[in-house]
């Protein structure tokens, strides 16, 4: 009895079920993406920090560097 409800219900509502399933997966899948998007953004920005930060360290050796040599002449 409560099997035939539902299939019943289903039946008559099957069209509407699927549009929002549909859009349902579109929206998930829109979602999904953004998502991804923003993570690979996010890691490049990491890696560009990374090679600043390296920049910025070699930098700072080669001053430490140079005073070195200037307190030893």
């Amino acid at each position: 009895m409560v099997l035939s409800d539902i299939v019943e219900l289903v039946a008559r509502n099957g069209v509407w079920l699927m549009i929002i399933c549909v859009v349902a997966i579109g929206s998930w899948f829109r979602y999904r993406e953004h998502e991804l998007k923003a993570h690979q953004d996010l890691r490049t920005r990491e890696m560009e920090h990374q090679r600043e930060m390296k920049k910025l360290e070699v930098e700072l050796e080669k001053a430490k560097g140079r005073q070195e040599t200037e307190k030893v002449v």
